[in-house]
């Protein structure tokens, strides 16, 4: 790898009119260019190798000819990171460097004047050496857009209802809960971020779900009635008549009649089943909305034929859709969520609610996870982010427990924890190549669909058993039984010991896929020096700033592809390798999490989402905003914040 320092020395006389970003980040930002441009020729100086033929003893029936697997210049893998990387590269030229360019990518995207404080939040982002570019922050928009359609009073008064919420008066920021022991901290990691921008924030109440799973799905024509509701007017409004100061909240918490005239606030929290609810927030016109709650669940649920339609010959090509269960309804009986999750408490009412994470249909105001806030060692792996890249074991390695939903002996084989260990465990694979028999929770893809090697030279299964290191570390069988191993599991699964977070960055390949919700070690393996090899159905607050095949690489669901994707990164006994491009996706995801991925990166996200929040719920919102760019005599002047 080229040294950083050296390759800063040499390129820093083309930069030396840059006003705003400090030494460091003009290094990392041109680094990924230089990184951008190299990955080019790395794609494109091999060939796809020929696998010669070797004859095994165990060798399956009826192998094909070589000749008829087909032959390609370069492999489907190689497309995606070239398109990737042109998208990426034209989303960071974007970027603002200036206040008045900053407002001015914000009115263009969101068709309103920045929300007032939106300066002071500029100057901070600056200070802090952040990357503004506008669409990263678009996961606030779709998250806050349908709130525009609800009457402000109503909003303060059923976020001022809500047990768990964050408050902040006057500069001061609090938080109350229902006070029950043992509860996972994650108010306290919420409200210790939302302190360190207290002076910052207009008063505002913050109602927060503290469960692992989201927990609002409002029907789809409820949700689109509010949207085409929501939309801002046309023209912006004149600049000398933008209000620039919050009403606050000093008179609704005075007000004893606030409440008059409002109905009661009650979310009519609801159990099970889970899909119907989600059925009725999908659109009536995708294949989900017309799919019924999966029933019979002693018979397996059949993989789709062919390769996801999200996909470019069976490679993750759109993020978005693959997380949409809506137009994979055959999720329903493939993940956890959709079975029997552990805990359910849901609303199909439109109330205010702030979360972790959330799937495509919730509708949450996405925050950062609380587990990304935290610096327990079992969620970040501590300060060591593994070691050089050739130092690494070149394998796959995962551990965890076995979550997703309640075990029982009728549900597990529909959970995806379930299956992700079943399909990288070599025996289990194994056995379903020589038995010709469905896996216990899996299939097996046609292995020419992804021009996979091991199956035209032996077994997958002894493949997958020469690098993949993937167990349970506790079955958390339902009800509990006192044990880590469950009596309706153990003909297929041995439980393992587990090892720390910094264990797992000596290995090359860290897939992680979700529990009960979204995984909290994610943003630990993106920032590791080993790549990540990503499932979820679930939205977080950092979608739209990361790149799926240039920070790290995406999965389908069903895990139908991770076969081909280990097949083009590790390869076959030495041959049609590409460790290049993992190494060079592993280290770029690094460096960028280091550039955007931050704990600052998640308080300057949080910030603009807060004051976002109060206009909306101030009823003065459609005049409240900041348009001192647009002001005669306009100077800009960028505020030191680095103390804050």
């Amino acid at each position: 790898m080229t040294d950083m320092s050296a390759l800063c020395d040499a390129v820093r006389p083309l930069v030396g009119t840059w006003r705003n970003p400090s030494s460091k980040t003009k290094c990392i930002l041109i680094a990924i260019f230089v990184t951008i441009t190299l990955s080019y020729s790395l794609l494109y100086t091999g060939s796809f190798d020929r696998i010669r033929e070797v004859r095994l003893p165990h060798r399956r029936p009826s192998p094909p000819k070589e000749e008829e697997v087909p032959k390609a210049s370069h492999h489907p893998i190689d497309d995606l990171i070239l398109k990737a990387r042109a998208q990426y590269t034209e989303i960071l030229g974007k970027q603002s460097y200036d206040l008045t360019s900053a407002a001015r990518q914000y009115r263009k995207r969101r068709g309103r004047h920045p929300p007032p404080g939106f300066d002071r939040w500029f100057a901070y982002a600056l200070s802090q050496d952040a990357i503004v570019v506008e669409d990263f922050f678009d996961r606030i928009y779709d998250d806050l857009a349908p709130y525009w359609a609800i009457d402000p009073k109503v909003l303060r008064y059923q976020s001022d209802a809500h047990d768990f919420k964050i408050v902040v008066r006057n500069g001061n920021a609090t938080y109350t809960d229902d006070g029950s022991p043992g509860r996972v901290p994650w108010m306290q990691l919420w409200h210790g971020l939302v302190q360190e921008m207290q002076d910052e924030l207009p008063d505002v109440d913050v109602p927060v779900n503290v469960m692992d799973e989201s927990r609002l799905l409002v029907p789809w024509e409820e949700i689109n009635r509010y949207m085409n509701n929501s939309r801002p007017s046309g023209a912006l409004i004149p600049a000398d008549e933008v209000v620039v100061n919050f009403t606050g909240l000093a008179t609704f918490d005075a007000d004893a009649n606030r409440t008059d005239g409002l109905e009661p606030y009650d979310p009519q929290w609801k159990g099970a089943p889970y899909w119907d609810m989600v059925r009725d927030a999908c659109p009536p016109d995708s294949p989900g909305r017309n799919t019924t709650t999966l029933t019979d669940l002693k018979t397996p649920t059949l993989f789709p034929e062919g390769y996801p339609k999200h996909s470019y010959q069976g490679y993750v090509s759109n993020w978005t859709a693959s997380k949409d269960s809506c137009y994979q309804p055959h999720l329903r009986g493939l993940h956890g969520t959709f079975i029997e999750p552990i805990s359910i408490k849901t609303s199909t009412k439109f109330i205010p609610l702030f979360g972790g994470s959330k799937l495509s249909v919730n509708n949450e105001i996405l925050l950062p996870p609380a587990t990304y806030l935290n610096p327990d060692p079992l969620y970040a792996g501590g300060q060591d982010h593994g070691p050089a890249w050739e130092k690494k074991k070149p394998g796959v390695v995962w551990r965890g427990v076995a979550s997703g939903g309640r075990s029982r002996p009728e549900t597990w084989r529909h959970f995806q924890r379930h299956r992700f260990v079943q399909m990288l465990n070599g025996t289990a694979v194994l056995k379903a190549e020589t038995t010709r028999i469905r896996g216990e929770t899996f299939d097996l893809p046609d292995w020419k669909h992804y021009n996979l090697k091991a199956p035209r030279n032996g077994y997958l299964g002894d493949w997958l058993s020469s690098f993949s290191d993937v167990a349970f570390i506790d079955m958390l069988c339902f009800p509990a039984n006192g044990r880590k191993d469950c009596d309706h599991t153990n003909d297929w699964f041995q439980v393992k010991d587990g090892f720390p977070m910094e264990e797992m960055y000596k290995h090359k390949y860290l897939p992680d896929v979700d529990g009960n919700s979204f995984s909290g070690r994610y943003r630990g393996f993106l920032r590791s020096t080993s790549l990540p090899i990503k499932a979820t159905i679930y939205n977080e607050w950092h979608d739209s700033r990361l790149f799926p095949w240039i920070h790290f690489v995406p999965m389908d669901n069903t895990f139908i592809d991770i076969y081909g994707i280990l097949d083009y990164f590790i390869g076959y006994e030495g041959h049609g390798s590409h460790d290049d491009m993992a190494q060079m996706i592993a280290l770029e995801g690094k460096k960028w999490m280091e550039l955007v991925g931050r704990r600052v990166d998640m308080k300057i996200y949080v910030w603009r989402l807060l004051l976002e929040w109060a206009r909306i719920c101030d009823d003065n919102r459609q005049k409240l905003g900041w348009a001192g760019d647009m002001m005669e005599g306009f100077i800009e002047n960028v505020d030191e914040m680095d103390g804050m």
